[in-house]
């Protein structure tokens, strides 16, 4: 990958021709070329120029970072936006940082994950009946996406839900900006949200037509290193999200 130039079409999110590409690899390929929020571009791209000095020797990814997990999932985890030198640098969502190393190895704990730690995009993980996505697919500057940055990005994950749609049963949305940024985009795709809308809790869970949402603090080093979220908590939310979408083998 050639960070110093364009990286795939100059189209934003909600451009005409999205619905006819073939299911998630197509769309997973429109949403890597994506150059929509002039922001977002040139801080991604800085950062796969510029590296980290643990991590000089690599060929950063610095383009939007697609879903990650099998197409006929029926389990979604909803989380923030990739990380700068995470799934910035591998191309994988939540891979090859403290959050991605938080949220796999409760994955793999419940039996969800092939195994407890996400590193490289090729390093032979599988996710059983999950898929992993964000509502922003740029990893922006100081983890904060503005809200015009969500709102161009949602029709992704609005067509994301789409096509997740005939087997997906229940969601997970780690953190507040996900929940803002989520229930718009499940109306959008055809669930009933009530109104007012639901609040953000840890354990919060609501029923969109056959869609059992739950809600879980953000996977952030803030969260886990202070103790507000702790494996075992995540773990419990996984595991109740997990039943409500009919997946079995669970540990």
């Amino acid at each position: 990958m050639d960070t110093n130039g364009p990286v795939g079409p100059a189209r934003p999110a909600g451009s005409a021709g999205l619905a006819g590409l073939a299911g998630l690899a197509g769309l997973d390929e429109r949403i890597a070329g994506c150059r929509a929020c002039p922001r977002l571009v040139a801080w991604r791209e800085e950062v796969a120029r510029g590296k980290r000095a643990a991590f000089a020797d690599w060929t950063y990814w610095g383009r939007p970072v697609p879903g990650f997990g099998p197409p006929e999932a029926r389990l979604l985890v909803v989380g923030l936006a990739p990380a700068a030198h995470g799934g910035n640098r591998t191309g994988r969502m939540f891979t090859g940082d403290r959050s991605g190393d938080v949220l796999y190895q409760a994955l793999y704990d419940v039996g969800l994950a092939s195994q407890p730690t996400s590193v490289t995009a090729d390093d032979g993980l599988e996710l059983y009946g999950v898929r992993v996505t964000s509502p922003v697919h740029c990893a922006p500057p100081a983890n904060k996406p503005t809200p015009e940055e969500r709102d161009t990005c949602r029709p992704w994950l609005v067509q994301e839900l789409n096509l997740l749609r005939p087997t997906l049963r229940a969601v997970v949305v780690l953190g507040a900006f996900g929940w803002q940024a989520a229930l718009p985009a499940f109306a959008q795709a055809g669930w009933t949200v009530p109104r007012p809308r639901p609040a953000f809790a840890h354990g919060a869970h609501v029923s969109l037509d056959g869609l059992e949402l739950f809600g879980c603090f953000h996977v952030s080093q803030r969260n886990t290193f202070t103790g507000r979220l702790t494996p075992a908590m995540l773990r419990e939310v996984l595991r109740t999200a997990a039943r409500a979408a009919g997946l079995h083998g669970l540990k």
